[in-house]
């Protein structure tokens, strides 16, 4: 296999670790955006998120606008807007500021979750009742705005229309997938917390794809959790923030991301654990030669034309080396 083909991006929360402000916390992606586009990662893409004590990108463009001035030439995205969240002319309006002030280094990736809980569903103007059944309706809008044709229009997004902003579907469902599909778009897979429709999701976009004037032919990137040391050891115990970050999540408790641990047995039950461990199944954490073969074996099943990884580290300089690691045993 040429991993060479096969190109490597970033998912950033902007996690708020614990004992670091969430300046810090967004300082600390901003080197890891640096350090990743010299390692040679494509993409790096930030997650909307609301009312989460341990991530700082709620407002996701400001975010991207601010690491896009701060790097030269690695693709920034969103990983997702999690679009029924917002009005399809802001987020075109939004996107393309990013894209007149970056051009030709903007993804637009879209979600339908809300990113949060139903409380602050309603803060945001959000209807908690909508199950996402508009979603392909606001993806057409949102689309037109960006078009050529808006430009012809009264109502337009300035900036916005005619720029040629590329849109990605995400998903963890086979909803997104078949959308996805359907509109000729490329469809990202959250295998980094929801891999259980991993496989169906990607058959059903690969069955069903029609070319667009975006894409021509099927294009999928699985996202996964990766942690990468010089040791198995050494890796198994940095996971265990991630390990602790889903614990709280099923637990409802609002934590930022926590130190780790070396005896998670003292924080969960026998139960949390068997829960947890199939959640994050796809997660590969190990030395490098680990990480290289896990990612070839994923690449071998799903047919993936890119990969983008999440890392779940506390300290800031071990999430670097993380991804400096991965890079060295995968494009040298």
């Amino acid at each position: 296999m040429n991993n060479k083909k096969i190109p490597l991006c970033v998912l950033d929360l902007v996690p708020i670790a614990q004992g670091f402000s969430i300046s810090q916390a967004i300082e600390n992606s901003t080197k890891l955006a640096q350090a990743v586009e010299e390692f040679g990662f494509t993409r790096y893409w930030v997650a909307e998120h609301h009312n989460f004590s341990g991530i700082a990108s709620a407002a996701t463009s400001v975010i991207l606008s601010y690491i896009g001035a701060k790097t030269n030439k690695i693709r920034i995205g969103s990983g997702g807007i999690m679009l029924p969240n917002h009005a399809p002319l802001v987020i075109a309006e939004q996107f393309g500021t990013l894209e007149s002030l970056y051009p030709n280094r903007i993804d637009l990736g879209l979600g339908r979750a809300p990113g949060t809980d139903r409380q602050t569903m309603l803060a945001l103007r959000r209807d908690p009742n909508n199950d996402g059944s508009d979603f392909p309706m606001m993806l057409k809008y949102l689309q037109y705005y960006l078009s050529n044709e808006a430009g012809n229009k009264a109502v337009k997004a300035i900036p916005g229309y005619g720029l040629n902003i590329p849109i990605w579907l995400l998903g963890s469902s086979t909803f997104s997938a078949e959308l996805a599909a359907q509109k000729g778009l490329p469809f990202v897979f959250a295998s980094h917390f929801a891999p259980d429709s991993m496989d169906d999701a990607v058959k059903i976009y690969h069955a069903n794809f029609k070319a667009s004037a975006q894409l021509k032919e099927p294009y999928v990137m699985i996202c996964i959790n990766v942690i990468c040391a010089q040791t198995n050891e050494e890796a198994q115990y940095l996971a265990t923030s991630e390990l602790q970050k889903f614990l709280y999540l099923n637990r409802g408790d609002d934590k930022q991301l926590q130190k780790p641990t070396k005896d998670m047995n003292s924080l969960w039950q026998e139960w949390e654990e068997k829960s947890i461990r199939h959640k994050t199944r796809e997660s590969i954490w190990g030395t490098p030669e680990v990480v290289k073969k896990r990612l070839e074996n994923l690449i071998a099943r799903t047919g993936a034309n890119e990969i983008m990884i999440n890392c779940m580290i506390h300290n800031p300089e071990d999430r670097i080396k993380s991804y400096e690691l991965i890079s060295k045993v995968w494009f040298e």
